[in-house]
């Protein structure tokens, strides 16, 4: 779930009210525990709850532990739907807000405290599914090397060992860290969560906890394996921690976990170095990891299982081909071609 769009209106007294609501509360709990939810994402459900609270000041009143959320019917939520759309909010955005009530009702259906859905029968926008972009092999190939040219370039000719060595560190770190993310399809957080006990350096595997805290094995390309190694050999040299040391695999130079924030970052120095597209990021190498293997042949369900996803529908965006794929498939194969 994205963060709230500012288009939305002041939500600060809704927040107040619904902090105090046994519903919602037990709404979050139920995310957290049950569903295995970040705190990003309950959030997010909180901020679409309250925009909506904030929409029907008739309904809810403040000082009160229980709404009255049996009150909310099916012109309710068409309203709320309206609203959000004339405020300039993207499709998909009002989409997600309608799923978040959606989701609540549904909870609150099952805990006995509505006798309706009104969110249920209430169809969400159409939006243009947009293809994700995806890096040509080349393109991926020179984001692996770029660690490496882009600190040579910043050190020039005259810099200090401890500024060569902090520079080799920060080389092999982040060329470990893209070649793990392009070899398995991780996106940010789960690469930057790994621990060195997750990893089976000999079986070329690893383990990874996805979204929900769902576990899934994947695999440690050969090139992958080599940078891995390269850049425990580097953390040891430089002090933060032996090679086999468990706890956060990807470090700081402070010894810390590396933070998502920091990947981009780094990412985006990358980018930038290589003249690439503005807009790609480090979920691009998912992206094209996908794409690269079903161009490849692989089948969609085995991209599926590596990828993660729940669901075989959410993989299928990655069936596009380009037209050039497209045109040399038909010329091999069409007898009147």
């Amino acid at each position: 779930m994205s963060s709230s769009s500012p288009a939305e209106t002041d939500l600060s007294a809704a927040r107040l009210l619904l902090a105090d609501d046994q519903a919602t509360q037990k709404f979050l709990q139920y995310l957290r525990q049950e569903r295995n939810c970040s705190e990003h994402t309950c959030k997010n459900y909180f901020l679409d709850l309250a925009h909506f609270a904030s929409l029907n000041p008739s309904m809810f009143e403040p000082a009160r532990s229980a709404l009255p959320w049996s009150l909310c019917q099916e012109r309710h939520a068409r309203n709320f739907a309206m609203r959000l759309s004339s405020t300039g909010l993207k499709r998909s955005t009002v989409n997600r807000k309608l799923s978040s009530l959606r989701s609540f009702f549904r909870f609150l259906l099952r805990e006995e405290l509505v006798e309706n859905n009104p969110f249920q029968l209430l169809p969400g926008l159409k939006t243009a599914r947009r293809l994700p972009m995806v890096l040509s092999v080349e393109q991926v190939g020179a984001l692996l090397e770029a660690p490496a040219a882009y600190h040579r370039q910043r050190l020039g000719e005259n810099a200090s060992a401890q500024r060569i060595q902090a520079g080799d560190f920060m080389v092999a770190r982040d060329s470990a860290l893209l070649e793990v993310i392009y070899s398995a399809g991780l996106r940010i957080s789960e690469a930057t969560a790994l621990d060195f006990e997750d990893l089976d350096l000999l079986g070329g595997l690893f383990k990874v906890r996805g979204k929900g805290g769902k576990e899934r094995l994947c695999m440690l390309g050969k090139p992958a394996l080599k940078a891995l190694q390269e850049y425990l050999k580097q953390r040891e040299i430089i002090g933060l921690a032996t090679r086999r040391q468990k706890g956060a695999l990807f470090l700081n130079q402070q010894g810390g976990r590396l933070s998502a924030r920091s990947l981009e970052r780094n990412f985006k120095d990358y980018v930038l170095f290589l003249e690439l597209p503005a807009d790609c990021t480090p979920h691009k190498l998912r992206h094209s990891f996908a794409t690269h293997l079903l161009n490849a042949g692989a089948d969609l369900r085995s991209v599926q299982e590596m990828l993660g996803h729940s669901s075989l529908s959410t993989t299928q965006i990655y069936t596009h081909v380009d037209i050039g794929r497209l045109i040399e498939v038909y010329a091999k194969t069409h007898p009147k071609a």
